[in-house]
């Protein structure tokens, strides 16, 4: 586990309501779910969308900050909220499927819901530093 993943799970260990740190959104959980499996659910899930991108824009859509908002509920479903850089991204209608399908690969999720949102729209502002590094853009 990257530094980076196991400092986001220890700030989730326990259930939270949504709140969000910097540009990072803080996922509410269940509070039905052990604080360690929510720890793993969420590192497992932080790992696999980092493995869905942006085919326009060489960095994953968890580094750009695509992702707004996370629950997980007490039927172990996940519900995920997410935008794109731009409302006319050619793919628009491809990704929530990837993202449905990499989050439904993560051990113990029963069902995912994926939101397509533009509400903040998204901006430049939301990018991690890594993924800033890797565009160049610090």
């Amino acid at each position: 586990m990257t530094d980076e993943v196991a400092e986001k799970t220890e700030d989730i260990a326990t259930p939270v309501t949504e709140t969000t740190e910097g540009n990072r959104i803080v996922p509410t959980m269940s509070a039905a779910i052990p604080p360690e499996e929510v720890a793993r659910i969420t590192a497992d899930l932080i790992g696999v969308l980092k493995t869905v991108y942006d085919p326009e824009i060489p960095v994953d859509i968890y580094e750009l900050g695509l992702i707004y908002k996370v629950e997980l509920d007490d039927n172990r479903h996940l519900t995920i909220d997410m935008t794109l850089t731009a409302p006319g991204c050619p793919v628009a209608g491809e990704m929530p499927g990837w993202v449905e399908n990499a989050a439904l690969s993560v051990e113990g999720i029963a069902g995912v819901t994926v939101n397509m949102v533009y509400d903040p729209p998204w901006d430049q502002s939301r990018m991690s530093e890594e993924a800033q590094v890797a565009l160049n853009w610090w």
